[in-house]
């Protein structure tokens, strides 16, 4: 099955970009970047932040400082003529280039630096513990995301190749993988189908039965490592049907990560090993309703074989049959 309902992100609705936008106007306002001086200093939003940027880092001179804040020459030499001026910061020679100014944080500087962090982080600490679950993981990982995906969006990349986020596609067992894959089909069915324990349960016990037979050449489980959190899983079952054939299961992708192409990665992946066990076809099983992901499975050589009223997931749900014939005979 799968949910992985915005892979190829060719459209997003206008709805889902006035979301952002009212959530992102929303964030600027509490954070009180519309404010005129910023984290219960005296300096402006700029400042404060020329001041974290310059204590994070060493070797850091005006025009790293520059390209970091996105800002002018001239803004920035105003920027740093200020600071200097109210002892929060000096230049000093490079030890590698005396030509060059490096800039640091003078103690009082040092005493700001560690001021405004810890009220940020008061803020950021104080806010996650209103929320329940792991949902302040999603908000770590959405965020992460939209920065970076902003940033692309201003440099002109388009792929999800070119984004640093720390995503990586490893297969085979790791401590734990069960839980969290059930956990990733179960919140995200409840909140999109209305299913509850008995799919829970399901797809638990499934788990429970494919994980020990990964010891079979024909078997083997992938996920995406996000940040050392699982947020996507894929499996390639080549026993529980017989006859030859491969079944693909567990597929779903983390809501975070939706939209950026891991997903058809994470599917691609999973098929090219497939390929390698020579199967006489490859079956899945998912829902109706799921059309992005039917798009993905279609445009891999899958077309829908059989479309039925199933109940075994605790309520009564159309399921749908996809096959794909081996590479040879799709040739």
């Amino acid at each position: 099955m799968s949910s992985d309902q915005s892979l190829c992100g060719a459209l997003h609705s206008v709805e889902q970009i006035a979301d952002i936008r009212a959530s992102s106007r929303l964030l600027v306002r509490e954070l009180g970047v519309l404010d005129k001086v910023a984290a219960e200093t005296e300096l402006s939003l700029s400042a404060v932040h020329a001041i974290l940027e310059i204590g994070n880092r060493e070797q850091f001179n005006a025009r790293d400082l520059g390209e970091c804040l996105r800002l002018e020459k001239s803004t920035i030499s105003r920027l740093v003529q200020s600071l200097l001026k109210q002892g929060l910061m000096e230049r000093q020679a490079s030890k590698q280039d005396a030509r060059e100014r490096i800039l640091f944080l003078t103690p009082s500087g040092q005493k700001l630096f560690h001021k405004i962090n810890y009220h940020a982080n008061s803020r950021v600490s104080a806010a996650l513990t209103t929320l329940s679950g792991d949902a302040s993981s999603t908000v770590a990982s959405g965020l992460s995301l939209y920065s970076q995906a902003l940033q692309n969006s201003r440099l002109g990349k388009t792929s999800s190749r070119d984004s640093s986020v720390p995503v990586q596609i490893k297969s085979g067992y790791k401590p734990g993988i069960a839980g969290q894959i059930t956990d990733l089909h179960a919140r995200f069915y409840h909140k999109h189908s209305g299913f509850d324990l008995q799919f829970e349960a399901t797809v638990g016990s499934g788990l429970a039965d494919f994980l020990p037979r990964l010891r079979h050449p024909a078997n083997q489980i992938w996920h995406i490592d996000y940040n050392g959190r699982l947020a996507g899983s894929i499996a390639l079952d080549g026993e529980d049907l017989g006859d030859n054939i491969g079944h693909l299961r567990w597929f779903i992708m983390d809501d975070a990560l939706r939209g950026t192409g891991l997903g058809k990665m994470l599917f691609q992946t999973a098929l090219a090993f497939a390929d390698e066990q020579q199967f006489d076809a490859l079956h899945l099983w998912t829902f109706q309703g799921l059309d992005a992901a039917r798009h993905l499975y279609e445009s891999h050589g899958f077309e829908l074989a059989e479309e039925y009223l199933g109940d075994q997931w605790g309520k009564n749900v159309m399921e749908q049959k996809f096959v794909r014939p081996t590479p040879e005979k799709l040739a």
